[in-house]
């Protein structure tokens, strides 16, 4: 089965998702596909980099727990810089892991807000 997609600035976004049970067909987010219609290419690529933007704060405050309490030797051992740079390798896997497509938590950030932008566009319009 093939997904359809609509071309956006920032990218191609999906106009199918998963559903929720996992086996069955995914469901067309036809909300998505239609307020995409109303929003300019340069509001759909801001809100795209805003919600990558909040997906990486929220995985870095994830990385940083998971490497709170490591001890030992190496990168990871518990030395008076390692503090510093533990801050910075969490900040850029988080980027990264963000960038690469993270954990889904971007794509609803994107579909929140330009079914907001397109409200806002579709009140001012009337």
């Amino acid at each position: 089965m093939m997904s359809l997609y609509v071309d956006t600035y920032s990218g191609r976004v999906p106009l199918s998702l998963p559903s929720p049970g996992g086996s069955t067909a995914p469901r067309t987010d036809l909300d998505l596909a239609e307020a995409l219609t109303k929003v300019s290419p340069k509001a759909q690529a801001k809100a795209r980099s805003t919600a990558t933007d909040f997906e990486a704060m929220f995985l870095n405050s994830m990385f940083s727990e998971m490497t709170n309490g490591v001890k030992g030797e190496g990168p990871f051992g518990d030395t008076p810089g390692t503090g510093v740079w533990r801050s910075m390798l969490t900040e850029q896997y988080s980027k990264n892991f963000a960038k690469a497509g993270g954990v889904g938590i971007s794509d609803e950030v994107f579909r929140t807000l330009i079914l907001q932008q397109a409200k806002v566009t579709s009140q001012g319009a009337a």
